[in-house]
């Protein structure tokens, strides 16, 4: 078994631990959620499935008559899948009222519990802090030389001409395949890899999709519906293009289903959607509010599309899509551990920018992701240069602190007109 390896959110969990009585971190399963809690958890239960074996069966059996007994316990106690047992939440809060201290509990949870609770929690408005996690980035699994840091780039460090990136297409091809999964590292043979998204689908269609909230729910139309999502990942496509989609291969399918069953996997943190970002430099009525379609992992794609390496090295288009999904991923985890949020622009006069990094203080910066030709580089450049100039036209935004486009080239540069080309194989927050 490897020893632990890093997360970017340890920091913050450390910082919240001393600010908030309860964190509840929330983010899909095989995320690393768990293993992360267990560094500072001082005592745990986990209460997964009921039918894993008795002791599970006893504790949420016990959550519904007595939920103070399962809080009993060295401090930092966690409570790992505590969306099984709702009731804990208020338990959790009652006890943080009661001692007032800090980081006394820490949560888990891979799924929203049942709306049916939702009514009777309390908002945990000064007790509780969220940390949303996903699975690792390019610099936490060491793909990444972490060479380019984006709080620096942010405070005007923008020294990058010359730094390389080892990644090279094909391993870039693997590395989305394989995805960010914390038990890459458990594997004797890399290759062994590529199966855990695969094993990670058959879970979500076969169990999860329907323990989510007791409403049983069909693994086949379930897996056709992810894999039509797949197909628009890295979209601003609607809803109404991969319901289309569905109903052509299963016309017994209604809308309200399908909404139904998307709706059940955004609560499993398996659908991890881009919203869309909505300055005030253009009507309204002609900025695309659609949000990005993407997968919280970009190995979910693949495992749907039933897509190797190999495949996707043979299928620019897809890569590119996919590209962008893992760049998505990275980026949100390097923005949200510097007090950022990801969005994304896009308009009806075809003006768009992939990711837009918008941060707490007011700075942001608008970014394009490219494989990494000259011509689509030099494309992407000319997005950035034309939603900077409209920005400046329009007088009431600040100006970006940077212009970036992330590549899967080797070499970082800085263009004439001073945009910075930065690959994905250097960066880290």
């Amino acid at each position: 078994m490897e020893e632990y390896r890093e997360r970017i959110i340890d920091k913050e969990l450390s910082r919240q631990m001393k600010i908030a009585g309860a964190i509840l971190i929330r983010g899909p399963k095989w995320c690393g959620k768990t293993t992360t809690c267990k560094q500072r958890a001082k005592s745990y239960i986990e209460l997964q499935d009921e039918d894993i074996d008795d002791e599970n069966s006893n504790a949420l059996k016990l959550a519904e008559l007595k939920p103070s007994l399962l809080l009993e316990g060295e401090k930092p106690r966690l409570i790992d899948e505590w969306q099984l047992a709702p009731n804990l939440w208020n338990t959790v809060r009652h006890s943080v009222d009661e001692t007032g201290k800090k980081g006394q509990y820490l949560l888990t949870g891979s799924a929203t519990p049942n709306e049916k609770y939702n009514k009777n929690l309390h908002s945990g408005a000064g007790r509780f802090a969220f940390l949303d996690m996903k699975t690792m980035s390019l610099f936490e699994s060491g793909d990444s030389n972490g060479k380019i840091s984006l709080s620096e780039l942010l405070e005007g460090n923008r020294k990058i001409d010359g730094i390389t990136s080892d990644i090279t297409y094909e391993r870039m091809a693997f590395l989305i395949c394989r995805g960010g999964w914390p038990d890459i590292f458990n594997m004797e043979d890399e290759k062994d890899s590529l199966g855990i998204s695969k094993n990670y689908i058959t879970a979500v269609c076969e169990s999860d999709v329907s323990r989510i909230d007791g409403v049983s729910r069909n693994s086949e139309l379930t897996r056709l519906i992810l894999k039509s999502y797949a197909r628009i990942d890295s979209t601003i496509e609607s809803n109404q293009t991969l319901i289309d989609d569905v109903t052509a291969n299963n016309n017994n399918v209604t809308d309200r289903t399908i909404n139904d069953y998307l709706t059940a996997l955004k609560k499993l943190y398996i659908i991890d959607e881009i919203p869309a970002w909505n300055p005030n430099i253009r009507s309204k009525t002609s900025i695309r509010s659609t949000p990005k379609k993407s997968l919280v992992d970009p190995s979910l794609a693949t495992a749907l599309l039933g897509m190797s390496p190999k495949d996707l090295m043979l299928d620019p288009n897809t890569y590119g899509l996919l590209f962008e999904n893992l760049v998505d991923r990275d980026l949100s985890v390097y923005i949200n551990s510097i007090g950022g949020t990801l969005n994304h622009y896009r308009d009806r006069y075809g003006l768009e920018c992939d990711e837009v990094a918008h941060f707490d203080n007011g700075k942001y910066c608008l970014i394009e992701t490219k494989i990494g030709s000259e011509k689509s580089i030099e494309e992407a450049e000319k997005h950035l240069l034309e939603l900077e100039n409209l920005i400046k036209v329009n007088g009431r935004l600040r100006k970006p602190e940077f212009l970036m486009i992330i590549t899967n080239t080797k070499m970082a540069y800085t263009t004439k007109n001073g945009i910075l080309v930065v690959p994905i194989g250097c960066l880290k927050n």
